[in-house]
């Protein structure tokens, strides 16, 4: 039987490195070890308990709440039972070079019935490991899982016993009483691991978050969402790499029952680079040359064989396959890891890398002249392909088309190689560039416009919108409140705008994805809507819209990238690093709007 529990019951655990999903009910159905796109240990999230899960709950409990300890990613949920209460407090250390997941229950009234439950289940939730107590080097006793090249160590005040393929344990708690337990992995060649400092670890955690997020300046009413989401985007930057992940899981669909089943848990360079411009508007730079650093790395070589995404090491190697032996997601299948959109060919991209290290610059960050070099040359391999048709900003797995936005995205990186030449004197064919430019800007006037809707449309011919369209607002192609671009914002709305605020990408029956099927709202674009309004001076209406996609994050403030309306559950994978730096940005966005008009 497949999982079925909300995805927005889930909250997310990370370390820099890697994250855990936890359920409300206190089940981590989600980890990979020892990074974000390695194989899943616990994977109970695409399938059922067999998969792996670890559960550390007050099953009898009658209410349930959690929340994040001040601005960092200590969880702490409270379970309110018939005869007392209990407080779980877990992390997942940060600075300390290992993969830990620390976990402490403690009797704070009365007494409470505990379950623990440890089941693990390597290589997504197929192998059963060989599981054993031992002894580790400081003389503890340990349970110690291992397969292949994973190996996983229970550290506990108490240790659950074997019961038919599982490991179970049930106690009770009295007021004032409190076990922590500690699963750590390492390599299964490598001595059994030593437990950590727990007291410490989860104290050193939270206030290297709270030291982090201290640095936002944040204000107006959407300021703990704002700062939620910039953490979340943290969580999701690989701290020894600087790649940074899309999201933590693999194959949540689009439409439940489906087959929009994709793995997020990759660098794209178009959200890697909308991530940086969102942090760089609260004025974190560290982590701009981090992952300007990452980009070189990855990106290095011939600029034709760039890809869109990579993994968190730079690697390219993404080949899709399917796991059979999980039944996914609310019977979602096929279950996918690997990303076959890797080698896809999308124009836009180099747009919004250039719009971002303009933003870089312009903060602060000087060039090198190895940065640069990577620059004029992906500008120059763009000025000889971009007139070809691409896959588009979806990832479309139909035939390729001239986008619009690809076509727009074009003109915005090559606006912003010719203006780093004219503003910093660095080398480039600037007159080619320019005429370029000139000649992508022209291509879309003329052909990425409709008299027949009276707006910019998905690709020349059509007479249907996209919401991809909404970043032309983002890049300045026009000024926000030239005529067209305020008659595509309002064709936009009138065509994708299916619910108040929230927006389709486009219309899956007048579009050829090579997909099929129908999808949810996209958080993302929805967030656009309201970064467009505000840049066309329409701030009440951008704050309508800010109101309703604020008001559909989790009690932990977590975004997944769709949202079903009509269920009122959030769809896809999460938390999404899109949906949360969109989020960002608009408010941004209507930040300034209303500076604009209250002087």
């Amino acid at each position: 039987m497949s999982n079925e529990l909300p995805i927005d019951e889930y909250a997310v655990l990370g370390d820099g490195r890697t994250a855990a999903l936890v359920s409300r009910r206190g089940s981590v159905d989600w980890l990979c070890l020892p990074r974000f796109d390695s194989r899943a240990c616990f994977a109970a999230l695409l399938g059922d308990a067999d998969n792996g899960r670890w559960v550390l709950t007050v099953p009898d409990a009658e209410r349930v709440t959690r929340c994040y300890l001040d601005d960092s990613f200590v969880l702490e949920t409270t379970y309110e039972g018939p005869d007392g209460t209990a407080v779980v407090q877990e992390s997942m250390p940060l600075g300390d070079g290992r993969a830990d997941l620390v976990r402490r229950i403690t009797c704070t009234r009365g007494q409470v019935e505990v379950l623990h439950e440890w089941v693990v289940r390597f290589g997504y939730g197929q192998y059963r490991p060989w599981v054993q107590r031992v002894t580790d080097p400081d003389g503890r006793p340990a349970i110690h899982a291992i397969a292949g090249p994973d190996s996983l160590v229970l550290h506990g005040d108490r240790l659950p016993n074997a019961v038919h393929n599982r490991h179970e344990d049930r106690f009770t708690l009295r007021s004032g009483e409190s076990v922590t337990l500690t699963l750590t992995w390492s390599p299964s060649w490598q001595p059994v691991a030593r437990i950590g400092d727990v007291a410490e670890g989860l104290a050193a955690s939270a206030r290297v978050w709270r030291s982090w997020a201290a640095r936002a300046d944040v204000p107006g009413p959407y300021r703990q969402a704002v700062v939620r989401s910039l953490l979340v985007l943290r969580l999701l930057t690989h701290a020894e790499t600087g790649g940074i992940v899309a999201a933590v899981t693999t194959s949540l669909p689009e439409t439940f029952g489906g087959g929009r089943n994709w793995d997020y848990r990759f660098t794209w360079l178009r959200d890697a680079a909308l991530t940086l411009e969102a942090l760089l508007e609260h004025g974190y730079l560290h982590e701009t040359e981090h992952w300007r650093s990452w980009l070189l790395r990855a990106v290095a070589g011939d600029a034709a064989d760039m890809q869109i995404m990579y993994r968190l090491d730079g690697a390219r190697e993404l080949s899709e396959r399917t796991l059979d032996h999980l039944p996914g997601y609310a019977g979602s299948r096929p279950v996918r890891v690997g990303n076959a959109a890797s080698g896809q060919v999308q124009h836009d991209v180099l747009g919004e890398v250039m719009c971002a290290l303009e933003m870089a610059r312009a903060a602060g960050i000087e060039e090198t002249p190895t940065s640069w070099a990577l620059q004029q040359n992906l500008i120059d391999h763009l000025v000889k392909t971009w007139r070809e048709p691409d896959a588009g900003i979806w990832e479309s797995r139909g035939r390729p088309r001239a986008f619009t936005h690809s076509r727009a995205m074009t003109w915005a990186a090559l606006d912003r190689a010719v203006k780093a030449v004219e503003t910093l004197g660095v080398p480039g064919d600037v007159d080619r560039w320019r005429a370029e430019r000139d000649a992508a800007h022209a291509d879309v006037l003329a052909n990425g416009w409709s008299d027949t809707i009276g707006s910019f449309v998905q690709y020349p011919g059509a007479t249907h919108t996209d919401a991809s369209l909404l970043q032309m607002f983002q890049v300045d192609f026009l000024p926000p409140t030239d005529p067209r671009m305020l008659a595509t914002l309002d064709a936009i709305r009138k065509e994708l705008e299916v619910s108040p605020g929230l927006l389709l990408r486009y219309r899956s029956d007048k579009t050829d994805d090579g997909v099929g099927g129908r999808e949810n709202p996209f958080l993302a674009c929805s967030f656009w809507l309201a970064d467009a309004l505000a840049r066309a001076d329409r701030a009440d209406e951008a704050r309508a819209v800010l109101d309703v996609l604020v008001g559909l994050t989790n009690d932990v403030g977590l975004l997944a990238e769709q949202y079903d309306p009509e269920h009122r559950r959030m769809a896809g994978n999460t938390p999404q690093a899109l949906s949360h730096l969109a989020l960002v940005r608009a408010v941004h966005q209507y930040e300034l709007a209303q500076r604009r008009r209250t002087p």
